[in-house]
């Protein structure tokens, strides 16, 4: 009887190790995927995961946002997503306009419109999802790093439909940013319109902290005292401001560490940054 090789038509591959005897103590969630379209016509991919052993719900749902803009999400094992599903809670990933992966006009699409056409495709994501039956649409949760974090602080400014949110590495002002972090100055040139002395409003339109008084959401912000990505005194305006309404908002600052905190970050700092944000959507959105 032929039996395909590898590489060939028909040739199903099978399973010769099993080294890992630590997932057998563990439950792992599948991503299932859920493309949809956006309201600028984008056709846009994304993933959803099931909290581990909770039944059949409705449960909680933490949206997710990468970096970059121009990064991409992909069917893999992410462990910060793994520790939300063993805690009780659902994760939505999606690639909005401007992520890679999907040819230039799609990544181009945050060009001069951060906070446009990406929010607005992350909230029709947010809009499928809660249509599952096991999603409840009271107890949403939204984190990101970086860009992530640039549009978790944007998204709590113009909805109050998330019931708790993590920033982590972010920024809030881009006009300050500008000059303050190792790329800022880049922004001018592409991402933004311009120089921030040259079109103010825009960058401040833009940007989070010009908004912050409509901020309802429960935020916590992590932040590196040694980022120079996203510096320090980003999280420290947003956060201020925060509690100068009276604002529920907490702020971790991790000492020597900088924007790789949760890649290369120590491991002690790696295992306290997952535990806060755990901690953080357990208690707004699990109530415990």
């Amino acid at each position: 009887m032929y039996t395909p090789a590898p590489g060939q038509a028909g040739y199903v591959g099978r399973r010769l190790t099993d080294l890992n005897p630590w997932l057998e103590q563990r439950a792992i969630s599948e991503p299932e995927e859920m493309a949809y379209r956006g309201p600028d016509g984008d056709e846009v991919q994304g993933w959803i995961m099931k909290p581990v052993g909770g039944g059949d719900g409705p449960h909680p749902l933490v949206l997710e946002i990468h970096g970059g803009p121009h990064a991409a999400y992909g069917y893999a094992l992410f462990h910060e997503f793994q520790v939300l599903c063993g805690s009780g809670l659902g994760v939505l990933f999606t690639n909005p306009p401007g992520s890679t992966g999907y040819g230039q006009l799609f990544a181009a699409a945050t060009h001069h419109d951060w906070g446009g056409r990406d929010y607005r495709a992350l909230m029709a994501a947010i809009d499928q999802a809660v249509q599952l039956d096991w999603v409840d649409p009271a107890r949403l949760g939204v984190t990101g790093g970086s860009f992530g974090g640039y549009m978790t602080n944007w998204i709590i400014t113009q909805t109050g439909r998330f019931a708790a949110a993590v920033t982590q590495r972010s920024t809030c002002n881009r006009y300050s940013q500008f000059g303050t972090s190792d790329i800022g100055y880049f922004m001018g040139d592409y991402e933004f319109n311009g120089n921030p002395w040259d079109e103010p409003d825009f960058y401040l339109s833009r940007s989070p902290i010009s908004h912050v008084n409509r901020v309802t959401t429960p935020l916590l912000l992590i932040h590196s005292e040694n980022d120079l990505r996203c510096p320090m005194e980003q999280a420290e305006q947003f956060y201020t401001a925060l509690r100068w309404l009276g604002r529920t908002a907490e702020l971790v600052r991790f000492p020597d560490e900088n924007h790789e905190l949760s890649r290369s970050g120590q491991p002690i700092h790696r295992v306290e940054r997952l535990e806060r944000i755990t901690g953080w959507f357990v208690k707004h959105l699990l109530g415990r």
